[in-house]
């Protein structure tokens, strides 16, 4: 292979010597170590769960780019740090790019263009998005209960969580939303906890419009997400936890039906105000004399108007917080549930929603999320679609990874000590070889990632 010596540069009073700088190496990657993407992804059949049901409609002699390989080369590129269609246009000749597609690393076809991945992503039907997150859902779901299946799930619990998708074009149902104070989208996203492990890991992403109350689609996913859960979990508990935005008659009627445990977030009112008045001066005066912040619980039966007379268990928290420099301030909430615990522990329960934006952070800040430019509504869905695909990878990417140093580390974190690595490609008759950078200061935890996603030890 002839070597391109074109980008080369001189310092040449930077050290003793002239130094020379050349992007001049054939078949190397920056990304090389990403090849554990492939690994998960061929471990859950994610990207192939994903597309099935999904038409094809292009002309086959035309097409050089199958669905799935323009699926897995958008999901693999967000995953390695590439957000956006038009980064394609950089990576169409990297060899590990290319091997994440089963292509010959170096003979292989160039990967697809950004025209064609913008054609990709704005070429499928409305009924393919929600065949997709459908997918999306049953394939988690069924690759916990495979991770799982050695241990007694006792109880699952779903968290919904509305987020906001600031936007900056003219993008279909990108709206104003006063509460926020910008146009944009709000996302709806789905967790999922087993038993009382740590992590939360995301089953639906569900783009909105602008202006979409909390609780648009909530009841529709919650059907669906439930019956599959029972059906892969027959003998394990449910809870959804919602906040306040969720807390209409219909949620709280349909999760009763459902027969779920449930704790929902409601708004203050004069009437649940009154009720913990007297815990509140109890709270107050316990925070002067202690000079820290305090917080207090008690549980009353309460029926909303719009709750058809039905009463229900309130959980009461009347805390009065103290900051540093700042006059101490009440700050009352309450929830709504069915669960029989103590107030403080059903409020503790609930406050554990709240590690949800951690992942939202994830999804936003690493991923990139909200890279929802495209004009089209459906089209910006894909995207979404996409970036939760590569979000489930990396969760179950770093499910086998609880032990060690690697235990716990976020998103951008990952990339940088498993994918972002120097390498260099080389292939012959018999085998294909990945040169990585010996010293690479992580190579010892990306030995152990590789092994348990399938590596032998040589």
């Amino acid at each position: 292979m002839t070597k391109n010596i074109e980008h080369c540069v001189i310092f040449p009073a930077l050290l003793s010597k002239p130094l020379h700088v050349a992007f001049d190496e054939p078949l190397t990657s920056s990304d090389s170590g990403s090849i554990l993407l492939k690994s998960v992804d061929e471990s859950m059949c994610l990207t192939a769960n994903l597309l099935a049901g999904v038409s094809d409609s292009r002309q086959s002699g035309k097409v050089h780019h199958s669905h799935l390989d323009l699926m897995r080369q958008r999901v693999f590129g967000i995953a390695s740090g590439y957000a956006d269609a038009n980064d394609v246009a950089r990576l169409g000749d990297d060899p590990l790019h290319k091997l994440l597609l089963a292509r010959d690393p170096v003979a292989g076809a160039s990967l697809a263009s950004q025209p064609t991945i913008s054609r990709f992503e704005n070429g499928l039907r409305v009924a393919d998005h929600y065949r997709l997150g459908k997918s999306l859902a049953e394939t988690v779901i069924d690759w916990h209960r495979s991770r799982l299946r050695r241990q007694k799930v006792k109880r699952i619990t779903i968290d919904l969580d509305p987020t906001d998708d600031a936007t900056h074009g003219a993008q279909q149902k990108s709206l104003f939303n006063g509460h926020y104070g910008y146009w944009c989208y709000l996302p709806l996203l789905g967790f999922l906890t087993f038993n009382n492990e740590p992590d939360q890991y995301l089953f639906a992403a569900i783009l909105r419009p602008g202006t979409a109350k909390a609780s648009e689609g909530a009841i529709p996913l919650l059907r669906r997400t439930i019956a599959r859960l029972r059906a892969s979990f027959p003998k394990a508990r449910i809870r959804v936890r919602l906040d306040g935005g969720f807390s209409g008659p219909g949620i709280l009627e349909f999760l009763e039906e459902e027969n779920v445990e449930y704790i929902v977030g409601i708004a203050k009112n004069a009437v649940l105000q009154r009720r913990v008045k007297r815990l509140m001066g109890t709270a107050r005066r316990l925070s002067r004399e202690k000079g820290t912040t305090v917080a207090l619980f008690r549980d009353t039966l309460y029926a909303a108007r719009s709750w058809r007379n039905i009463k229900r268990r309130i959980i009461c928290k009347a805390e009065v917080t103290r900051l540093e420099g700042r006059k101490p301030k009440n700050n009352p909430r309450f929830v709504v549930t069915n669960l029989r615990s103590t107030p403080k522990t059903i409020y503790k329960i609930y406050r554990m929603r709240g590690d949800s934006e951690n992942r939202i952070k994830e999804l936003k800040v690493d991923l990139e999320m909200d890279r929802t430019s495209c004009t089209s509504f459906w089209a910006n869905q894909f995207r979404v679609t996409l970036t939760a695909a590569a979000y489930v990878l990396f969760q179950a990417l770093r499910s086998r990874l609880a032990k060690g140093s690697l235990a716990g580390k976020q998103v951008g974190t990952l990339r940088l000590m498993l994918f972002k690595i120097a390498g260099r490609v080389e292939r012959s008759a018999r085998r294909v070889v990945i040169h990585l950078a010996q010293n690479h200061p992580w190579r010892r935890e990306w030995t152990v990632a590789s092994r348990a996603w399938g590596a032998v030890k040589t």
